[in-house]
């Protein structure tokens, strides 16, 4: 797994998208789908139509860098279309983009409650 630098934002694109694109197609897909810049230094996370494949985009200052998964088993967990409405992204936190990465149901991540404990004599 790449460590991306503490704060990167993470987008993961609702609707799938055709995964004969490839970076060119993927920027167009970044401005107009989510409205973004596609220089920014963020991630954005996309899969296709069946759910079992991820391509990821991300510029570092040089380039672009893609990663490419394809599970060989399983779909990766994503999240439902509501009322058809497959437009815009979601910010996933480093935790959830990681448990995306390795087929892990990221939507079920919680942070642990906090504990409102004293201190007593």
């Amino acid at each position: 797994m790449i460590a991306w630098p503490t704060g990167v934002a993470i987008h993961l694109a609702v609707a799938p998208v055709d995964f004969r694109k490839a970076f060119d197609g993927l920027c167009i897909e970044i401005v107009e789908a989510l409205d973004r810049d596609p220089l920014s230094g963020e991630l954005f996370v996309f899969r296709n139509r069946a759910g079992d494949k991820l391509k990821a985009l991300y510029w570092d200052g040089q380039g672009f860098v893609m990663i490419y998964k394809r599970l060989e088993k399983g779909r990766f967990k994503w999240l439902q279309q509501v009322d058809g409405d497959a437009e815009g992204e979601v910010r996933l936190s480093r935790s959830q983009w990681q448990a995306l990465f390795e087929g892990i149901d990221w939507r079920r991540l919680e942070s642990p409650r906090k504990c409102l404990a004293t201190a007593t004599r």
